[in-house]
This record gives structure tokens, sequence and C-alpha cells, in this order.
């Protein structure tokens, strides 16, 4: 998600005045959501480990890896 996206979906969820929009919140919003998506990449890129037992060993690792991946952009 885009710190937009983020910030967007926030204010959908707690609706708060114009007045209270201040920097020090969005920022607490925007790495709540960041470490929310971190925790989220990883349980899914352990799914994928999972499937890592010979048969589909390559396409469970580059899944695990695009997946992990998607944090690093």
């Amino acid at each position: 998600m885009t710190d937009d996206q983020i910030i967007n979906v926030a204010w959908e969820t707690f609706p708060i005045s114009d007045k209270k929009r201040n920097e020090n919140f969005i920022a607490l919003l925007v790495n709540f959501a960041r470490k929310i998506e971190a925790v989220e990449r990883e349980e899914c890129a352990k799914v994928c480990d999972a499937y890592d037992n010979g048969r589909y060993s390559n396409a469970a690792d580059l899944c695990a890896e695009s997946i992990r991946a998607r944090g690093q952009e």
C-alpha cells in the first residue's frame, strides 16, 4: 500500500476532523501499517515455505522469496 492509501483507509476507519490530522498522527499510522504489512508478508511466505517438500520446492521457494521481496520495494 502507498502512504496515501494507508492514510485514506485510516480516515475512513477513524473519522477525525481536519484540525486533528497532524503530521505526527499520520506518521504513526503509516508506521503502524508498515509493521502490520511486514507481519502479514512473513506469514504468507511461511505458508509457501511449508510446501518446500521436494516436489514443489522450486515454486515454493520462488513464491516465498517474491512475497518477502515486496517489503524491499
